[in-house]
């Protein structure tokens, strides 16, 4: 996992992951959507910009302005994208995840990660 002041929370980790999910249509209220769409739990508006200032802060995101519309009175929306870094770290926590799944010994849970767990 990532350095020092770099740990990756696990609503961060969501929100990373909802950012790579919407791809170029990552902006806050998509993300929001996202992330209550795939865990049924809801997400505060404050606590998402948050995580994103967060997640930007440590390189995991980037973000750029989009055009301005009338159907926002001339605001524009801020979109944002995973870095090559924050894959990077995606990928290790990842593969960390599934080594720690992998070591429970056979019985230990009720439940074992296979590739095919869904």
């Amino acid at each position: 996992m990532g350095s020092k002041g770099k740990y990756l929370g696990e609503f961060e980790e969501m929100v990373l992951l909802a950012v790579g999910i919407l791809a170029n249509e990552a902006y806050g209220i998509s993300v929001k959507n996202k992330i209550e769409e795939m865990t049924n739990r809801s997400v505060s508006m404050g606590a998402l910009h948050a995580a994103l200032n967060r997640l930007e802060e440590k390189e995991y995101v980037s973000s750029k302005l989009g055009e301005a519309t009338k159907t926002r009175g001339g605001k524009r929306k801020r979109f944002y994208s995973v870095t090559t870094y924050g894959q990077q770290e995606v990928s290790d926590l990842m593969a960390k995840r599934q080594q720690l799944w992998e070591a429970i010994p056979q019985g230990a849970f009720s439940v074992r990660w296979t590739p095919d767990n869904k």
